[in-house]
């Protein structure tokens, strides 16, 4: 077997006696590292720490990973102009949140016979948040209902990295504000005492 030292470095091709023997010396354990290889590797190494690192990596991936949601927002065809403004307004939210959004259009008796009614009502929605996303997948018609599903032009980690760095500077910002507090108040305290 090929082994490799604990500091990375290569030691050769090696009997397996040989290897168990240099990690008991070593008082580390011997891991195979590509059985499929020609000869196998192993290395030399302390498997504990080994498998705590990876751990600490896998977490660290899994904290990083960002759930993809995607919300559902439903309309009439036809919908009141208000009704249509704050149905929007919900879709700039999840937009500008991360989130992807879903609108489903309902048809109900005879506007199933008008399809079009729905598919300007979608591309009207499409144009309206064009700044804060793309349409992911055009409106199609699965039926009684006619679905599109919007995507945001910002991905969610980046949102939430602004959302960090406004707190951050809000935070600094208030800190520097009670500093220059403290300032002014002291010249004043020192004047009394000097009185």
């Amino acid at each position: 077997m090929r082994l490799v030292g604990p500091n990375g470095e290569q030691v050769g091709i090696v009997r397996v006696e040989d290897a168990l023997r240099l990690a008991a010396e070593a008082d580390l354990d011997l891991v195979e590292v590509a059985p499929m290889a020609r000869p196998p590797v192993a290395k030399l190494m302390d498997f504990g720490k080994y498998k705590y690192e990876a751990a600490v990596k896998a977490r660290e991936a899994r904290k990083n990973q960002v759930n993809t949601i995607i919300k559902e927002i439903k309309l009439r065809p036809k919908i009141d102009s208000h009704d249509y403004e704050t149905k929007k307004g919900h879709v700039v939210r999840f937009l500008k949140g991360g989130d992807k959004v879903k609108v489903t259009i309902m048809f109900r008796g005879r506007e199933q016979s008008r399809p079009e009614l729905g598919f300007r009502l979608l591309q009207k929605l499409a144009e309206d948040v064009v700044e804060l996303g793309f349409v992911e997948s055009a409106p199609k018609q699965d039926g009684r209902n006619m679905v599109m599903v919007l995507g945001p032009a910002k991905k969610k980690t980046a949102v939430r990295n602004e959302k960090r760095a406004e707190k951050a500077a809000s935070a600094a910002a208030e800190a520097s504000e009670s500093d220059t507090g403290e300032a002014a108040e002291s010249p004043q305290d020192t004047q009394s005492t000097a009185s």
